[in-house]
């Protein structure tokens, strides 16, 4: 089995240290590189083509956010995990929006953070129980763009991106409008297309941002 390759981008040297450790006990894993700011963590990217980015969101020369989109650029098949202590509903949101694939607290168990990267590497969304929590608190904001729609979309299609931002699962959702799962999975990917979305927690934040989830 070819292992998943890991470059982790965080400024404290302790914990990069720690999470070597974890992974070299994994043989599904290899760490390919360590970076202690977002420019060093460019540059490797890009020599080192990683699976999974692991990376922190406070750094001095280059915040987490700012560092996404260099990454994208040079490492466009990589998945963007943010592996921080920042516990704010407007960072998760934002680092969600511009591509980001996950969002995890530094206090997560071990297993979990395994688990999560090995989701992340096969292309899955992955989040702390904890932020997800906070996304819901974010859904029942109140929504400060007055809720207009960048993307025009179905009646069908607004009652299934709702119930993604609530974190319905295509099962859930084809139960609830009494429709088949696999018409519920062509929605979603129209949902993501029209919206030019990569993932359905994209799609979730989206929904937030754009007024279409309504507190009842």
């Amino acid at each position: 089995m070819t292992p998943i390759r890991v470059l982790i981008i965080d400024d404290h040297s302790l914990f990069r240290s720690g999470i070597r450790l974890v992974l070299e006990r994994q043989n599904d894993f290899k760490l390919v590189g360590e970076a202690g700011s977002g420019i060093e963590g460019v540059k490797h990217a890009k020599r080192l083509n990683p699976d999974v980015i692991l990376l922190d969101l406070h750094m001095p020369d280059m915040s987490g956010l700012e560092t996404i989109p260099l990454l994208q650029d040079e490492a466009p098949d990589a998945q963007i995990v943010m592996l921080t202590v920042s516990e704010d509903a407007e960072d998760l949101l934002e680092a969600l929006r511009i591509g980001a694939r996950g969002y995890l607290l530094k206090n997560i168990e071990t297993d979990f953070l395994l688990q999560s990267i090995r989701r992340a590497a096969a292309g899955e969304s992955v989040m702390s129980p904890h932020m997800t929590g906070k996304l819901a608190d974010a859904m029942r904001a109140p929504i400060k763009n007055g809720g207009a729609e960048a993307v025009k979309l179905s009646p069908r299609e607004k009652e299934i991106i709702v119930k993604l931002a609530r974190g319905d699962s295509n099962k859930e959702i084809a139960r609830e409008l009494n429709l088949s799962e696999s018409t519920v999975k062509i929605h979603v990917q129209g949902i993501l297309r029209k919206l030019n979305l990569a993932s359905r927690v994209q799609a979730a934040v989206y929904a937030v941002e754009h007024g279409l989830v309504v507190e009842k």
